[in-house]
């Protein structure tokens, strides 16, 4: 018998090499393709036929709070990129507890969060597309107790 458990505090994002923290409550990251993997056409008399894409990127959102020093991160990526057409990063998204490990080597911020300012504190949400998603959806590991 086995348990699993997942911790959303092990959950490891680096962007650009520089670990990201201060995520807001909630989901946090969200990494997705841009397109599925195949597209389905059934003709007039039944017959399935289907066609590969070929397109590998994706986009990751990540969700912050406004007190979150990760902010000044991506905020600064997302100038130099504008600025200078440097801001393509590698993206590494891996669950601790588990297997899953999420990857693009080249990554760069879409625009920068929009900012909203309340009474409490709000969210920043970061969104960055990826030319080369590796998507890594993987269980959460066992605990096996010691016998």
């Amino acid at each position: 018998m086995s348990v699993k458990t997942y911790d959303p505090a092990a959950v490891a994002v680096s962007v650009g090499g520089v670990p990201i923290s201060g995520f807001a409550d909630g989901t946090f990251i969200s990494v997705e393709r841009d397109e599925d993997a195949f597209s389905k056409v059934v003709g007039a008399d039944g017959i399935t036929s289907r066609a590969k894409s070929n397109n590998r990127g994706g986009n990751i959102t990540i969700t912050l709070a406004q007190t979150s020093p990760s902010n000044d991160v991506l905020e600064a990526l997302a100038l130099l990129d504008e600025n200078t057409n440097t801001g393509i990063v590698p993206v590494l998204v891996k669950e601790g507890t588990g297997r899953a490990i999420h990857f693009s080597a080249l990554a760069w911020v879409r625009k920068s969060a929009t900012a909203t300012y309340a009474k409490e504190i709000e969210n920043r949400e970061w969104i960055l597309d990826m030319a080369d998603y590796t998507p890594g959806n993987a269980g959460t590991a066992d605990f096996e107790p010691s016998t």
